[in-house]
């Protein structure tokens, strides 16, 4: 496989026309859809294979319910509007997978019994993940609107009980309302950000 440039249509599409929405049409997303979403998004690189991101799709109206408690005042409305809000989830337990993901060496044991190293990388890959996610449903035409505001142990105890899984952040997913966009804020420029050595 050659590498191929994305044309600028592309481009647009996962980055300079996307925005983050708060308001949804009432068009669903589809089971589906949420299975394409996760089969372009799992083969984003994380270290070591470690794949740590757990989902959970909170789509009917009963798991609305249960997630509603755990939202912050901002992000009620939006959510409960949304056709699906991602739990993006971080296992804890991800490098008992190791010995399947990363076979060709004793990768599980980098992580077992160390709690500082397991957080690490299970918060950094799983942001990535998370990140993908979001190309991924962006490229499959679908608008998302990534939050903060919940609260962690209240998500924690409704959607991954057992413990082994921690919230990182949610993102709605759907179509979004772009009429009702505010104008897009500043980003840094190269040179604030950048430095080439």
């Amino acid at each position: 496989m050659t590498n191929t440039k994305l044309d600028d249509a592309a481009l647009d599409v996962l980055f300079r026309s996307a925005r983050s929405h708060s308001y949804w049409r009432n068009q669903p997303v589809s089971d589906a859809q949420l299975q394409q979403i996760y089969e372009l998004m799992k083969f984003g690189p994380t270290t070591a294979n470690s794949c740590p991101a757990r989902l959970v799709f909170v789509k009917s109206p009963a798991a609305k319910e249960r997630l509603k408690p755990c939202l912050s005042e901002g992000n009620v409305r939006k959510s409960m509007e949304a056709p699906v809000v991602a739990i993006i989830g971080m296992d804890m337990e991800f490098y008992e997978k190791l010995p399947v993901l990363f076979p060709h060496t004793d990768a599980r044991s980098w992580y077992a019994g160390m709690p500082e190293k397991i957080q690490a990388n299970a918060f950094r890959c799983s942001s990535l993940q998370g990140a993908y996610f979001m190309l991924a449903a962006r490229g499959l035409g679908l608008d998302c609107g990534p939050m903060g505001g919940f609260d962690a142990q209240k998500i924690d105890a409704a959607f991954f009980p057992d413990g082994k899984v921690k919230v990182n952040f949610i993102c709605a997913v759907g179509y979004g309302d772009h009429a009702k966009l505010h104008p897009r804020n500043p980003r840094l420029s190269f040179d604030e950000v950048c430095r080439i050595e």
